[in-house]
């Protein structure tokens, strides 16, 4: 079993693709293992940690959504990518919901595969620079990027990686509206292709975990036809 979290773990119960992507994968340069078993996905995350889970959505003894609630609710932080049909629409906005950080769809392009891959490493590895603080700080809520983490009122939030890459790249640029270009550019290091709804429904989730109001949000509005815009709260919203 692996002793260290410098892996990727496939859960992925089609021997032959998993064997693809791992031979790929491997290739680029990546420590990758193999787990077909989705009843033994679940212990094996959580004792080994890996650096990221590539996980299918349809599984034997236990499916993908199932697997990455279960982990989550564990405590396991580190990306999830779902492996999808492109007819599971409401498959891929569960998962997001669940905390899995990014999805591809079937069947797998390879370079697309390793893309993600890269994105959502470098999002979890990076160093910030010097020059660009660390914590922000807008009333009750507090958000640290050294530690990951955000409070509000005092009380820890509970976020999913992604979230918290999202909330901070929207309030490290408060007074700004981000595209939904720039957001994908800058979050997972692609294009957005005009119909992927995982930012909208990353937005969705983190809003009443910081005190946004869903229906008349304050701090994280939607600009129609531009993006999405951190307000920092003035004086007599603090």
């Amino acid at each position: 079993m692996e002793t260290d979290s410098g892996y990727i773990l496939i859960v992925e119960d089609d021997q032959k693709l998993a064997g693809l992507i791992a031979e790929f994968l491997q290739a680029q340069g990546l420590q990758v293992a193999v787990e077909a078993d989705g009843g033994a996905a679940v212990q094996r995350i959580l004792d080994t940690q890996p650096a990221l889970v590539v996980l299918d959505l349809m599984l034997p003894g236990e499916d993908g959504l199932s697997i990455c609630e279960r982990v989550r609710a564990a405590g396991f932080l580190r990306p999830i990518l779902m492996l999808t049909a492109r007819s599971e629409d409401e498959a891929q906005i569960r998962g997001l919901e669940l905390g899995a950080d990014d999805y591809v769809n079937k069947p797998v392009r390879p370079q697309v595969l390793l893309a993600r891959i890269r994105a959502l490493l470098r999002r979890t590895s990076e160093p910030e620079a010097e020059s660009v603080p660390t914590r922000l700080e807008f009333g009750d809520l507090v958000i640290d990027n050294d530690r990951r983490e955000a409070w509000l009122r005092g009380e820890l939030i509970e976020l999913t990686g992604a979230e918290f890459d999202l909330l901070w790249l929207l309030s490290s640029n408060a007074g700004r509206i981000l595209s939904r270009e720039e957001i994908f550019i800058a979050l997972r290091g692609i294009e957005y292709d005009g119909q992927d709804r995982s930012i909208d429904v990353r937005i969705s989730r983190i809003r009443p975990k910081i005190g946004d109001d869903p229906d008349l949000p304050r701090l994280i509005k939607t600009v129609r036809s531009k993006g999405y815009l951190f307000v920092s709260p003035g004086p007599d919203q603090l």
